[in-house]
């Protein structure tokens, strides 16, 4: 039989709070000096564009905010995943080796598709939103095109989510 500290070695937190920063950093705003990052891209991209088609058409700027709340959806689905990862921890209790892959995991999962998803929503955003104060038709164009681009952050919350319940500690129970 092995020994305990095998499976749970004093750095395995580090792969899970490793998981926690990839959720948080690739997804989220709270990063936006350092990374250019999922949502805060997202945002800032269509941000422009919503300032850029505002002087012209001015009354159009509220429907024109679609994006920029679409983006900040991703943000919260890092949010959600760091949460969960991080509650996980404790001091306390032992933690293992494969939970802190795991976690880490799950949490370059979400922060990926959240980049995607939020570089692919900001451009989209940025280009619909100066289209729509030319052509009002393209409004139902650009919200199906943000629906499938914020799927993909979606998709990366539920293997995120599928993946932490996959972490055990078990095993570091004497």
């Amino acid at each position: 039989m092995a020994d305990i500290s095998e499976y749970c070695p004093s750095f395995a937190p580090f792969f899970g709070f490793a998981g926690v920063f990839a959720a948080m950093a690739m997804s989220c705003e709270y990063l936006r000096v350092f990374f250019s990052a999922g949502a805060a891209y997202g945002t800032a991209k269509a941000g422009m564009g919503i300032a850029g088609m505002g002087t012209f058409r001015p009354e159009l700027i509220m429907k024109s905010l679609i994006p920029v709340v679409m983006a900040g959806i991703i943000a919260v689905y890092g949010l959600v995943t760091s949460v969960l990862i991080s509650g996980s921890m404790s001091p306390s209790d032992p933690y293992s080796l494969l939970s802190g892959f795991v976690h880490m995991g799950s949490g370059i999962a979400v922060g990926s598709t959240g980049l995607a998803a939020g570089y692919t929503i900001g451009i989209v955003g940025d280009a619909c939103v100066r289209g729509y104060a030319f052509q009002p038709r393209l409004f139902v164009t650009m919200v199906l095109i943000l629906i499938f681009a914020e799927v993909l952050g979606l998709y990366g919350l539920i293997v995120s989510l599928i993946m932490n319940t996959k972490s055990d500690n078990t095993m570091c129970r004497a």
